[in-house]
């Protein structure tokens, strides 16, 4: 049976290639059921010292620091917490996502992280507003998400979205606190809840290999990418 496909978006500072190291034990333990492909943002960041870091970078990861959209549009910066009416930037990275679905895709699911699994709740409300009509992912799973504190991004958190969903947060996250990531769930309709006693990362002990399994297996036993591969070969 062929491992599902996993879009990948990272954390506010990361980029694919640093989210992909942080993310090394996830891989390991599905890699019998989930293919994990990462994509980076479109916007810079500046690394500034009056900026607090959002995310720990991790190896290979403070050379290349991205972001998908900022929350303060003058600085060029962004802050989960920062009250805004518009944001700077999120248009560039929905066309990124766009164009990865047509070039890389097509894929089952999508994966987000902190800033990402933001994003991933804003893609997947697009998706079933059928404003994006590249986007066909049957699953999410938003780790460390949140609602947007935006005014402008209201519009993607009503009705709940259908899209099966499986929210991971720590219990001990002091950068996207799990009251933050408890806002998100009624955004979707039956979301399932896996939480850690840890911080801001991506879990993956074997004591979540079950979880994370029971959510990915039905989807493993449909075949919409193969199908899909067989009919362009």
């Amino acid at each position: 049976m062929a491992p599902l496909r996993v879009l990948c978006i990272h954390g506010y500072r990361q980029n694919g290639s640093s989210f992909r190291i942080k993310t090394g034990a996830l891989r390991k333990l599905l890699k019998k059921h989930a293919e994990l492909v990462y994509l980076s943002a479109p916007h810079c960041v500046q690394q500034a010292s009056s900026e607090a870091l959002e995310e720990e970078n991790g190896p290979g990861g403070a050379e290349d620091l991205r972001g998908w959209w900022f929350s303060d549009v003058q600085a060029r910066s962004f802050s989960a917490q920062q009250q805004c009416e518009a944001s700077l930037g999120l248009d560039e990275s929905v066309e990124a996502v766009r164009e990865a679905v047509k070039t890389q895709g097509p894929f089952d699911g999508i994966l987000g992280f902190s800033q990402g699994a933001a994003f991933v709740a804003m893609l997947c409300s697009l998706q079933e507003q059928k404003l994006e009509p590249e986007f066909s992912f049957r699953f999410s799973i938003l780790v460390a998400g949140f609602r947007s504190a935006c005014e402008e991004h209201k519009k993607f958190y009503s009705p709940p979205l259908q899209i099966p969903s499986l929210h991971v947060f720590g219990l001990e996250d002091q950068v996207i606190p799990d009251n933050m990531s408890r806002e998100l769930l009624p955004s979707f309709r039956d979301p399932q809840v896996l939480t850690h006693p840890g911080g801001h990362f991506v879990p993956a002990p074997s004591a979540h290999r079950q979880a994370y399994q029971d959510f990915l297996k039905r989807f493993q036993s449909e075949t919409k990418v193969s199908e899909t591969r067989s009919g362009a070969e």
